[in-house]
């Protein structure tokens, strides 16, 4: 055999036996995908990190010609999803819509069986997402202040939900509960969903959602709200004050939902993911519809959503810390 031949074929041997020890194969790279992809979500249906993964499962299965799959599978603030996707193979037929949340629960939970940074690949930040403070209708406050002033004069006796331990909606009440100084109790429940459900119920009084998934319902006015948690206010609620014009200067607190896998997932697939989000959110009538609940469409590449994690993870911490929430 001529020498540079053999050379060539040494070569190509070399690369598939380097494809074969990292799990995957050229063919299966370049074949991706040909069967269905899971999108795990770590929250019940019809909160904002389903509904965000919903809208991007319909175009990512348009552009793929495989069905994106929404699998929800809530609990123990997410976390029960986050170490299945991390311990799920690494082949980009699992997939995780991942949330704030995962950010906040590194520092808040002592015992975690994985970590955000190191046990996944990032793919695509898809949005980013104001909250906004809501209460029943039933209790009498229109404005933050009146309702410090009513959580006052009743010490003990007001609640508050949140999606989950840990989440930026639980973070977000207890930021306001220890800068307020108020005396209120933490309702958690497996998704913005049941809160909202019980929150519209009169079950509790208020909470700090996502706007996505709440303002429907302050439109429909079964809920009322009184500010947004970021530092400017929202296109959707112009005229909604923020937290900081309504007496807390140091309050910004925002949600964000991307797309990340197993670690170890082939770079092919993943700037594959990456080029059909970023396609799907450069869509009009993609944009529109996350703008119309609230949501801004981001632009990312995988290393840039990797480092914004990181800077997450790292920026949460100060806050669990401060606030002096934790959960084992």
């Amino acid at each position: 055999m001529h020498t540079k031949l053999k050379t060539g074929v040494k070569a190509l041997a070399g690369s598939l036996m380097l494809a074969g020890a990292l799990g995957f194969s050229t063919t299966a790279a370049a074949a991706y995908p040909d069967h269905a992809i899971k999108m795990v979500v770590g929250f019940s249906a019809g909160g904002t990190t389903d509904t965000v993964a919903r809208i991007m499962a319909k175009e990512m299965t348009e552009a793929l010609g495989q069905t994106v799959v929404v699998d929800n599978r809530p609990g123990a603030g997410s976390n029960i999803a986050s170490e299945m996707v991390a311990r799920s193979d690494p082949d980009g037929y699992t997939i995780y819509m991942v949330a704030v949340t995962s950010a906040i629960n590194q520092t808040l939970y002592k015992n975690l069986r994985f970590n955000l940074v190191e046990d996944f690949t990032p793919v695509a930040l898809a949005v980013r997402v104001p909250n906004v403070l809501v209460v029943n209708p039933k209790v009498p406050a229109k404005s933050v202040k009146e309702l410090i002033d009513y959580a006052k004069a009743n010490p003990g006796k007001l609640n508050f939900a949140s999606s989950g331990s840990g989440t930026s909606i639980h973070m977000a009440g207890e930021l306001f509960k220890q800068s307020a100084g108020i005396d209120v109790v933490h309702i958690p429940y497996k998704g913005s969903a049941p809160a909202l459900a019980d929150l519209i119920g009169g079950q509790v009084d208020y909470m700090f959602d996502n706007m996505p998934s709440a303002w429907p319902h302050v439109e429909s006015g079964s809920l009322r709200a009184l500010a947004v948690t970021t530092a400017e206010r929202s296109k959707t609620a112009p005229d909604l004050p923020t937290m900081q014009e309504s007496g807390f200067p140091n309050f910004d607190v925002s949600s964000w939902f991307g797309v990340i896998a197993p670690k170890g997932t082939p770079d092919e697939i993943v700037n594959k993911l990456n080029e059909v989000m970023l396609a799907a959110l450069a869509k009009p009538e993609v944009q529109k519809s996350l703008e119309d609940l609230g949501a801004i469409p981001a632009k990312t590449t995988p290393a840039e959503f990797g480092t914004f994690i990181k800077s997450e993870v790292d920026g949460w911490a100060k806050v669990v810390k401060a606030s002096g929430a934790t959960v084992d």
